[in-house]
This record gives C-alpha cells, sequence and structure tokens, in this order.
C-alpha cells in the first residue's frame, strides 16, 4: 500500500474471479488477496473487486478506482481518503 497526495492510498489486490463468494481472504506477499463471485466478463468481477476494497477501507464506492490490471489477475486499486490506520490493524502485512 503506497500514499499518495490527497489522502489517496494505492492498495495492490489479487483477485480469484468466479470465487463463490465477495470477500478478502487476507494479504499474501504484500497483496491483499479479494474473491469475488462475479465473472470477468463486462467488467463485473473489476467492479466486485472496487466495491470490496473500498468498503474495507471504510469509503463509498465512488472513491475507489482501478490504476492498473483491468484484464489481470493482479490490479492497483486507488482509494481516495481512506483510513490507513484502518488498514494496517486489519491487514498489517499489506505494508505501509
Amino acid at each position: 500500500m503506497r500514499p499518495r497526495d490527497r489522502g489517496e492510498l494505492r492498495i495492490p489486490v489479487r483477485v480469484t474471479p468466479r470465487g463463490g463468494r465477495d470477500a478478502i481472504d487476507g494479504v499474501r506477499d504484500g497483496h491483499l488477496l479479494v474473491r469475488v463471485a462475479a465473472a470477468p466478463t463486462d467488467g463485473a468481477a473489476n467492479e466486485a473487486v472496487l466495491r470490496i476494497v473500498a468498503e474495507a477501507a471504510g469509503v463509498h464506492r465512488r472513491a475507489a478506482r482501478l490504476i492498473e490490471g483491468a484484464r489481470g489477475r493482479r490490479k492497483l486499486v486507488a482509494v481516495e481518503g481512506a483510513d490507513r490506520s484502518l488498514l494496517v490493524a486489519r491487514w498489517p502485512d499489506l505494508g505501509v
């Protein structure tokens, strides 16, 4: 997780599409592990990832956007106005 200007955090994410449910499964190799029920078609899985990450960061869905990885399992999500201490408390291995 890398801090940016204007209170923006950039969170590396590893996604499992068609994972049966929407959930965060922890952290591995510095990436937040996100499982989504949606298939990776028509942006459904990406939308689910943004919703899950925004919720975990305590912000509205509109505060999260995809920076990298629209077509891959590894993504970089920018979250505006996130509470860094909340994320660090939940996932200290995410690396701040």
